[in-house]
């Protein structure tokens, strides 16, 4: 009987056991480190779930926190002075993933997967395919950091294009309707305002996306556990100076749930190869962050990682033999979101001029707002949009 090695207990890697369980496939999920320990340590990403991802989850049977409850069914934008607002067809939904894998890690053990905790670098993974038909490497961080060669094409940044300072607090009073809020400070950075469930329950993730060397910079300078006063005081400073949507529904008792709660970084965006040769016909195919790493401020991250991890799961159901063939059909099917996804982040870090163009528009047209809303869901859809200025003013006429 065909089984699965999986390294990485991401979301990627997750998606993917419970696929295959639900197909009566074995797996094996390799996790770095305990779910007990992931649970109590730091943040790990302030990400939305939108619909599609939703619908998987039901799929599943891990739709453990109903959007219609804990989600949002808009995004408030708030761009260089211009205002809209777009709507979802369907909800999006956050939940902390400090909460949500390592829940999602015992439905996949309840299911029959297999969850060792081990560290796996790249001299390891000839013995796991060795014990598999198939290796996915679901994870790239640590040793197995950039295992999969960039493709240059795909992969126009070689450093950071921004710094990250994501961060749970308390005292910011809910948009109306219940939304995310998408502040653009030109020339200075982004912030995503998310409605999150906690730890803590119902917060606010603020999610800083800082140009190196501007203004907003000095938030990934500070150490709320150092000084926690100074911190806050910085925080509102920024806030009321760049990003005055959020701002203004800022309350006095705005606070830091926690430091645990902040994660300060930076994000190098790739596209990568989607498998590698590990000798004797065996493969890893790449998946999540190990194939495709998007900064987060379009909140795609997860969201195509679940996608990949769906593509990944029927082509495995399907077939029995996991050789280069295999590997390019995957490839093939995945490839139109995954790359829609990342040129639409890429695009959005680097505006063009003309950018402005389609805040303008969508300002002026409610129904065209929407409709760019709705395709958060659909990164390639979204991408067919933006690609060049012709596309956008094809899409605002309406053509």
């Amino acid at each position: 009987m065909t089984t699965v090695g999986i390294v990485g207990a991401g979301i990627a890697g997750l998606h993917l056991g419970l696929a295959l369980r639900a197909a009566g496939i074995p797996v094996t999920l390799y996790a770095e480190r305990p779910f007990d320990d992931l649970a109590a340590g730091p943040l790990l990403n302030t990400v939305a779930h939108h619909h599609p991802l939703l619908e998987r989850e039901r799929a599943l049977g891990v739709h453990h926190w109903p959007a219609a409850e804990f989600g949002y069914a808009a995004h408030h934008h708030w761009i260089g002075g211009v205002r809209f607002t777009g709507r979802f067809t369907h909800p999006s939904c956050a939940v902390d993933h400090r909460l949500y894998l390592p829940r999602l890690a015992e439905d996949l053990a309840g299911r029959g997967g297999r969850v060792e905790v081990r560290a796996v670098g790249p001299r390891d993974l000839g013995e796991l395919a060795a014990r598999h038909d198939l290796l996915v490497v679901a994870t790239g961080r640590g040793a197995l950091s950039g295992l999969f060669p960039r493709r240059p094409g795909h992969s126009p940044h070689d450093a950071p294009r921004r710094l990250v300072c994501a961060g749970l607090y308390t005292g910011i009073a809910p948009a109306e309707p219940a939304a995310v809020t998408i502040g653009v400070a030109p020339g200075q950075g982004e912030l995503l305002e998310i409605p999150l469930l906690s730890r803590h329950g119902r917060v606010t993730a603020l999610l800083f996306e800082n140009v190196p060397g501007g203004d907003l910079a000095v938030l990934n300078e500070l150490s709320p556990a150092q000084d926690p006063a100074l911190f806050r005081k910085t925080v509102l400073e920024k806030l009321r100076e760049h990003h005055p949507a959020t701002a203004e529904r800022v309350l006095d008792d705005f606070a830091l749930t926690d430091p645990r709660d902040l994660l300060q970084g930076a994000v190098t965006p790739a596209v990568r190869e989607d498998f590698l040769p590990l000798g004797d016909d065996k493969f890893a195919l790449a998946l999540g962050d190990a194939h495709v790493v998007v900064d987060p401020v379009m909140g795609q991250g997860a969201n195509i990682a679940s996608y990949s991890a769906a593509v990944a799961a029927a082509e495995i159901a399907a077939d029995t033999v996991y050789d280069e063939v295999f590997c390019r059909r995957v490839a093939r099917a995945r490839e139109e979101v995954l790359l829609g996804a990342s040129a639409w982040t890429n695009l959005v870090l680097d505006p063009p001029p003309w950018l402005g163009e389609l805040w303008q528009g969508l300002a002026g047209d409610p129904r065209r707002a929407d409709e760019f809303t709705d395709n958060f869901d659909h990164p390639d859809r979204q991408w067919r949009v933006l690609a060049t200025r012709r596309r956008v003013r094809a899409f605002l006429d309406g053509s």
